[in-house]
């Protein structure tokens, strides 16, 4: 069985049916106790990169920002069992370049952690991807808002939408969350942990 665990704000666990772990963007919430196999950090802000709270295997593999994209190329990578491949995410507060969004491919599985970013043109593109699980960031001010999301789902077309990156208290904010109208839309609280499904 693969697993998403939920640890907050933009903090995921991803456990692979063969046991390896990879997470994104450590900061918030529970749930590190499992070594990992893979680190992927989506820009350099302090709520996005507390790798240090990650115990890392020998022969962890981690991939920042600088390595995901290089030399204006988005770049691709296969590790541990996962294939990911860093896509752009930008904003007024994070502009084009500094950080990355990535699709996380593991057991037949594609997941979409879209980073810091707006609705941008670019993922229009990504609907032919076939995404199974989009986390879309919804605070309003930092990244797109909970209507832009809707959008957003619209073009990349997933199975699942989860918001993520609500604010205040960098949390599950069942108000806010409530705010995407979307058919894609499924709520994950901070520490919930699903089986994925197709």
């Amino acid at each position: 069985m693969t697993k998403l665990l939920y640890q907050g704000h933009a903090s995921f666990r991803i456990t692979s049916d063969g046991g390896k772990v990879c997470y994104v963007d450590p900061f918030a919430g529970e749930g590190y106790e499992p070594e990992a196999d893979l680190v992927l950090v989506t820009h350099e802000h302090y709520d996005h990169n507390a790798v240090d709270k990650v115990k890392m295997k020998e022969g962890c593999v981690s991939i920042r920002s600088k390595d995901a994209l290089y030399q204006g190329i988005y770049r691709t990578f296969a590790a541990k069992g996962f294939k990911i491949k860093a896509v752009p995410a930008y904003n007024s507060h994070h502009p084009k370049g500094f950080g990355v969004g990535y699709l996380i491919e593991v057991d037949g599985f594609l997941i979409y952690h879209a980073g810091d970013t707006d609705f941008i043109p670019e993922m229009e593109d990504l609907g032919s991807e076939g995404i199974d699980y989009a986390l879309l960031p919804i605070d309003g001010f930092y990244t797109m808002s909970p209507e832009d999301a809707a959008r957003a789902a619209e073009a990349l077309k997933p199975k699942h939408l989860i918001p993520m990156h609500m604010k205040p208290g960098m949390d599950f904010v069942m108000a806010q969350a409530m705010k995407v109208h979307s058919p894609y839309a499924m709520l994950m609280r901070t520490g919930d942990e699903i089986v994925l499904e197709k």
